[in-house]
């Protein structure tokens, strides 16, 4: 689940009456199976979403995340390696992590949200070893802290900081990673679930009627509209990929035009390598400048010797998630930090 289903899901069972517990990786060594960051929430008849150690410890997070429900204190837990209980209260993979539980509140959790629904960078700040966490956002912290905040932020890295009083925990909230796709195509129907599936909000411009329907696309935000038209609306950011997937002129070099305006960290676009280069051609007539033309990924998608559309899906989700996670392999620039 996303950072946001996860809060999501904890503030619904607030709403309901159920009060909610929030469990965060503070913290790993050696083998983990989740970084640090990852969230699980919970309540106290043992219901929960997320994960916090891919299954290793998540039955004995959640009785800790009852028991501070029934009134004990944040709990600051650290599993590793056991013997013959490894799988049920231990990692069995021989890592170590720590993890902070602690009630949900609802006072926090609806502001955070409506920050990633508008994609407003955020961060909770919560002193260890104990105090009520604070939610900030760049530019309101003191100017080591915000410098510590905006890399996180940029980087979608969280840890420990030094606070005011001393540590404390920075989990960061970046907007979710965003993926914008031209042309309601074949491709397209395998890409995005492929791409909702590995986090990324996913969102099909196609002006075609018949086209970009919810019945050929089932959960995938979509747009009717010419794709320049689309891009300038929704305002590509660093935390957002535009994929021209309709091989039509028409359609893809608009989109294309817009998307090197912007600060999108992957562009790309379907087409051989010999129509790559009409393409370059016609966008270096409309005056793109050679160093944006240079960002477009062309043909689109990893080598991986692609044939059928799911393939090719994912050779280009593949492509993605590396230009977002390494960008230094992909040979793309890091996201801005301010």
């Amino acid at each position: 689940m996303t950072d946001a289903q996860i809060l999501e899901q904890a503030a619904t069972w607030l709403a309901a009456g159920r009060p909610a517990a929030l469990a965060t990786v503070l913290a790993t060594w050696g083998s983990s199976p989740r970084p640090v960051g990852s969230q699980l929430a919970a309540t106290a008849d043992g219901a929960f979403v997320g994960s916090v150690s891919g299954g290793c410890v998540e039955a004995a997070v959640v009785e800790e995340a009852a028991a501070v429900l029934a009134g004990a204190p944040p709990r600051h837990l650290t599993y590793g390696v056991t013997d013959e209980r490894a799988w049920s209260v231990g990692l069995a993979c021989g890592g170590r992590i720590e993890v902070r539980v602690e009630r949900a509140e609802a006072a926090l959790l609806s502001p955070l949200l409506d920050d990633l629904e508008a994609r407003r960078p955020a961060a909770v700040v919560t002193p260890l070893p104990g105090g009520p966490p604070r939610l900030l956002h760049p530019g309101e912290a003191p100017a080591a802290l915000d410098a510590e905040l905006r890399r996180a932020v940029a980087r979608d890295a969280s840890g420990i900081v030094e606070w005011a009083d001393g540590p404390a925990f920075l989990r960061a909230y970046p907007p979710p990673v965003r993926l914008v796709v031209v042309g309601a195509v074949h491709i397209t129907q395998a890409l995005a679930p492929m791409a909702r599936l590995a986090g990324f909000d996913v969102v099909v411009v196609d002006p075609r009627r018949g086209f970009a329907t919810p019945e050929r696309l089932p959960g995938a935000t979509l747009a009717a509209e010419w794709p320049d038209a689309a891009l300038r609306r929704l305002g590509p950011d660093a935390r957002t990929a535009v994929v021209a997937l309709s091989h039509d002129p028409k359609l893809d070099d608009p989109a294309l035009f817009e998307a090197l305006r912007s600060q999108a960290f992957y562009v790309g676009a379907l087409g051989s390598r010999r129509s790559h280069a009409a393409r370059l051609e016609r966008l270096r007539a409309e005056g793109v400048a050679e160093a944006d033309l240079a960002r477009i990924r062309g043909p689109v998608g990893l080598a991986l010797g692609a044939v059928s559309p799911g393939e090719i899906a994912a050779s280009i989700l593949a492509e993605l998630v590396l230009h977002l996670r390494r960008p230094e392999t992909a040979g793309a620039p890091p996201f801005p930090e301010g």
